[in-house]
């Protein structure tokens, strides 16, 4: 059952600040990633981190799982900042963390945020101890910390503690319904030792991550309900292409339009050879599209029919959306604002003309049978006609103008 607007828990109120970005406390939603490089070849992960970055990602993990990985950070952060890559360094910590950090300071001072899995970050005592170990560094250095649950890493211990409790009950919960309680738990109990070792209140992140879409929207409302830290949204182990994009969406869609997650990441399996940059684009699609943040300026256009017998009009759009993307890195710095631009490329008279109003800066170009002419609108206003071979550079100059006519006055 969807809960009513009145039960909605709303973004969190408490900031947590990691360099010079903001998580919460009303903040816009943050974009991050993760790279896929051996952090010990500083050259290749400072390579991904600066890509990473200039596509958008706010926050970028790098995983810290040896002393060669510890060792490169300062190396790492050095040479990002030689290249004036500003995005805040998480490091990912998994069953060794408390010995590097200890042993390698300069890794911990270096690192913006630690993220920390409780169900792998020890065993019985040495869990605790472990555990302590890696607050009170993040204390010493005042480092923000992401307590980060993940169902494939679930701390065991809890988990069959919370199901022998379950199975006393004269009316036991669904197995699935107390793994869910478990992953919340475990954040929970978590972030309240964190802050008794010393951690403050405003240094903690939660993620409760799962690879089911109805369990991570389960489990992420149960979790907002009962504390206001700020939320990680993530669905964890999402796949490869339009699967893994689909269901991350599905996901985060519905927490989001409900007011949970004050930063989200899109965990892509990304394929042979492609870019790591595609789960930072779809996270920005993901909140632009719902009006969340805007990213880079929209191009709407109209899906063809048999009235749209060329092909020309989707060569336009594509056109149009990737000279869009490679501008944004000037435009972002010299044109403010010009990331809520609309732009409207329409195949044929049928809903062309409307669209193309409705827009910033819009053409409707001829279907089939209609005359080779496509007329142009300008903030609802038909300008003037295009015609011939060259209308594609021709319209491409006309919105290039408009943006900095429109925007550049700022």
């Amino acid at each position: 059952m969807t809960p009513s607007d009145s039960s909605i828990p709303r973004r969190s109120c408490v900031a947590v600040r990691i360099g010079p970005v903001v998580v919460g406390g009303g903040a816009p939603i943050v974009v991050q990633s993760m790279t896929n490089t051996d952090t010990a070849d500083v050259a290749a992960t400072v390579a991904q981190v600066a890509e990473l970055a200039r596509a958008g990602s706010e926050l970028v993990r790098i995983t810290v799982n040896d002393e060669a990985a510890a060792a490169a950070v300062p190396q790492i952060r050095e040479r990002l900042e030689a290249q004036g890559v500003q995005a805040p360094l998480i490091g990912d910590f998994h069953f060794n963390g408390h010995r590097l950090l200890t042993k390698y300071p300069a890794c911990a001072e270096m690192l913006d945020k630690y993220r920390i899995n409780p169900g792998n970050v020890g065993r019985g005592r040495k869990k605790d101890e472990q555990f302590a170990t890696i607050v009170e560094i993040a204390c010493r250095h005042d480092k923000p910390v992401r307590i980060g649950v993940n169902w494939g890493s679930l701390d065991q211990e809890l988990a069959a503690r919370l199901m022998d409790e379950n199975a006393r009950l004269s009316e036991p919960e669904p197995a699935a319904e107390v793994m869910r309680e478990a992953m919340i738990v475990s954040a929970l109990d978590s972030a309240r030792r964190a802050e008794e070792i010393g951690l403050g209140h405003d240094r903690i992140i939660l993620s409760v991550k799962m690879s089911g879409v109805r369990d991570l929207i389960a489990v992420y409302r149960k979790l907002a309900a009962r504390c206001d830290y700020p939320l990680h949204l993530g669905l964890t182990e999402a796949g490869m292409g339009s699967k893994g994009i689909v269901a991350s969406t599905a996901a985060l869609a519905v927490l989001l339009q409900e007011g949970i997650g004050d930063t989200i990441r899109i965990s892509l399996t990304p394929e042979p050879g492609g870019s790591r940059t595609r789960e930072v684009l779809v996270a920005q699609e993901i909140l632009q599209s719902m009006g969340l943040r805007s990213f880079t300026p929209a191009v709407v256009a109209c899906p063809g029919c048999g009235r749209t017998s060329s092909d020309y009009f989707q060569r336009l759009a594509r056109q149009i959306q990737d000279y869009l993307r490679q501008q944004m890195p000037v435009w972002r710095d010299r044109y403010p604002g010009v990331e809520d631009l609309k732009v409207a490329v329409m195949g044929c008279v049928v809903n062309g003309p409307g669209e193309s109003k409705q827009a910033h800066i819009g053409i409707s170009l001829p279907g089939a049978g209609e005359a080779p002419v496509a007329p142009v609108y300008v903030d609802g206003e038909k300008t003037v006609t295009l015609k011939g071979d060259h209308i594609a550079a021709e319209f491409q100059r006309l919105v290039a103008d408009y943006v900095a006519r429109r925007y550049g006055t700022g």
